[in-house]
């Protein structure tokens, strides 16, 4: 079955709280990858952990709610979220590391 690119979408959202140092970044690869969105996710000096991701848009807004969830140890206090068009930049979803 083919999908359509007009039910696909992609998304960047910075979160904020306790996100650093509690395996969010590898919760966040592991709730894309089961939910088949692609991208990327990457702590920031800010404190923040960026997410970005490409998928059908059903499953992006699904990943959005385990983004506000987190995992066990988290405290989010706000998902900022952009959305743009689908790119098809990213072949899987992995973390990244500041340069």
């Amino acid at each position: 079955m083919r999908e359509e690119t007009g039910d696909m979408a992609s998304m960047e959202v910075l979160v904020s709280g306790i996100v650093q140092g509690v395996g969010y970044r590898f919760f966040a690869e592991r709730v894309a990858r089961a939910l088949s969105v692609t991208g990327y996710a990457m702590n920031l000096w800010t404190g923040e952990v960026k997410v970005v991701a490409e998928g059908r848009k059903e499953d992006l807004l699904a990943f959005l709610e385990r983004l506000r969830q987190g995992p066990r140890g988290a405290y989010i206090e706000d998902c900022r979220v952009s959305w743009g068009t689908y790119e098809g930049k990213y072949a899987d979803f992995g973390i990244r590391f500041a340069r």
